[in-house]
């Protein structure tokens, strides 16, 4: 087994991450409860201990409720003892029961989430989506309530605009509220149009740029060139990167995946991870079988060449 990469600590805060987040959300979607812990066993035995779910996820499978996903790791954490091995990242407003970002609608949802997580205090809780319908002042006033109260140990942001990230920054410094550490936006060689938006605010304000959607949809794994029929609920939209921009950036990939003998995708999640600002790269899987490209990515160093190639594939 490769040797554990160092880990990497988020500024602003004394939280040090593996460099690859694992993105939960298949949990109780695209995988069983069963299947769901030998993706977390697997992660944690290869030195991982970064966990980013919300706690909507998987409302939009069929059956479920939202927070699921939350269910499924407060147990296997009960189970393996491993609380204080773990940060675990959250996020607040999107649950069907819990919308917005209302005072009390947020209260209500951090209890929910401790509960259904099995633990005392969320890591990093995240207002998930933006909500234009609540003053922006009551909501960051209750989330960094939050921390104050010790339910929440550091906030961060994610999906919003960057003039609403300006007013974030505005109301944050001028109520003397806890600042975000961490902004998570969708970030990838099929998909940089955060550089020219809020990774600069991001990159600025010393948070960590957390993205998802890292592997463009699937897109950057390599299987939907092939013409055949990609058994995955992101299929069609990950096909609408095959264009001659898309193969251009695969055909780059695939040099440098030979070069190191990786998979396409740890080569894409190496990318974004050492993008300037970039805190971790962030991906989900499946089962462990699809986890291990994605570790594979934490120890791999591209050449400034190689990245620069990349860079200029995927402009």
């Amino acid at each position: 087994m490769a040797t554990t990469p160092p880990r990497r600590r988020l500024d602003g805060s004394d939280l040090e991450i593996y460099p690859l987040a694992l993105g939960t959300n298949p949990f109780s979607w695209t995988a069983d409860e069963a299947t769901s812990w030998a993706v977390l066993d697997a992660y944690f035995d290869a030195g991982g201990n970064f966990l980013d779910t919300a706690d909507s996820y998987p409302f939009w499978a069929p059956g479920n409720e939202g927070g699921e996903c939350e269910t499924i790791i407060g147990r296997w954490i009960k189970r393996r003892g491993n609380r204080d091995d773990m940060v675990i990242a959250t996020k607040v407003s999107h649950h069907p029961e819990f919308k917005g970002l209302a005072p009390a609608t947020i209260r209500a949802a951090v209890e929910a989430s401790l509960i259904r997580l099995g633990v005392d205090v969320i890591d990093l809780y995240y207002a998930h989506f933006d909500d234009p319908d609540i003053p922006m002042e009551e909501s960051i006033g209750t989330l960094s309530g939050l921390v104050d109260e010790g339910k929440v140990r550091y906030l961060g942001v994610s999906n919003y605009s960057a003039d609403r990230l300006e007013e974030w920054v505005r109301i944050t410094r001028s109520g003397g509220f806890h600042p975000p550490i961490a902004l998570q936006q969708k970030y990838s060689l099929v998909d940089r149009e955060v550089e020219q938006t809020t990774l600069p605010i991001s990159r600025r304000e010393g948070w960590a740029f957390l993205p998802y959607y890292a592997l463009g949809l699937g897109f950057l794994t390599g299987k939907y060139t092939s013409g055949q029929t990609v058994d995955s609920p992101r299929a069609g939209a990950a096909s609408a990167f095959l264009n001659d921009k898309g193969r251009r950036i695969l055909a780059a990939m695939e040099e440098v995946s030979a070069a190191h003998g990786v998979a396409l995708a740890s080569v894409a999640l190496a990318w974004v991870a050492n993008r300037p600002g970039v805190g971790a790269a962030m991906a989900s899987a499946r089962n462990p079988e699809q986890l291990e490209a994605l570790i594979d990515s934490a120890s791999l160093t591209l050449r400034k060449d190689e990245m620069a190639a990349l860079n200029e594939a995927s402009r």
